[in-house]
């Protein structure tokens, strides 16, 4: 009966995962993204936090955010650094949001031609864990250890063009290190994840997960 309920989810996954591998990386790249894939689509919430770089090209912002996630709920980024607008909080689900604040603004701007703001693209950095399409899985040097590289776009779209993202894994405990937001080419969000914990569904062998 359990081959039965992973038949499904596991062939939508083989279908994003379709054209993963297609830079130098192989077959390990694959299966390991798969895998990545398939236990982040068993969590049922997150935490991290999150150290923030907006590029707008003439100007950039940088700053800290408390991330908290809850599957099929209410995404929470407080900001905690710098101190003149620690506080903000946005409060995010089903694609409406709420901002917080004490006398702090958090005044950005959009980082697309599709109006994203800062705060709204951890959101959607996290949503491209479970069901952007990946395009492209594998490993890199980065700071002299091996990571997963997975890169994320519309697939009806062509490569650096529109909104797309890149998503650096740690191969060993798949913990979320890096995530990348690009827009035409460019990239315009960096998100450097530490303290990374994640609470798996009630069904799974692991209920809590220490990925920092």
């Amino acid at each position: 009966m359990r081959m039965k309920r992973l038949c499904a989810p596991m062939m939508t996954l083989c279908l994003l995962l379709a054209a993963c591998g297609g830079g130098s990386g192989g077959r390990g790249d694959e299966e390991l993204a798969l895998d990545i894939r398939a236990e982040y689509l068993g969590m049922a919430a997150c935490a991290a936090t999150a150290e923030i770089t907006a590029d707008y090209g003439q100007r950039v912002y940088e700053f800290t955010l408390d991330l908290q996630y809850t599957k099929g709920g209410e995404t929470v980024l407080t900001v905690t650094a710098p101190e003149d607008i620690a506080g903000v909080t946005a409060r995010l689900k089903d694609g409406a949001a709420t901002l917080e604040y004490d006398g702090a603004s958090l005044s950005t701007g959009p980082l697309t031609g599709e109006g994203m703001t800062p705060l709204e693209a951890v959101p959607f950095l996290m949503g491209q864990l479970t069901s952007g399409y990946m395009a492209r899985c594998v490993y890199e040097n980065w700071d002299g250890s091996q990571v997963l590289k997975v890169e994320c776009r519309d697939p009806e779209g062509a490569e650096g063009a529109g909104s797309e993202c890149a998503l650096y894994f740690d191969p060993d405990d798949h913990g979320l290190l890096r995530a990348q937001l690009s827009y035409d080419g460019a990239v315009v969000l960096t998100a450097e994840f530490t303290d990374f914990t994640k609470e798996m569904t009630s069904d799974d062998t692991t209920d809590n997960a220490d990925l920092g």
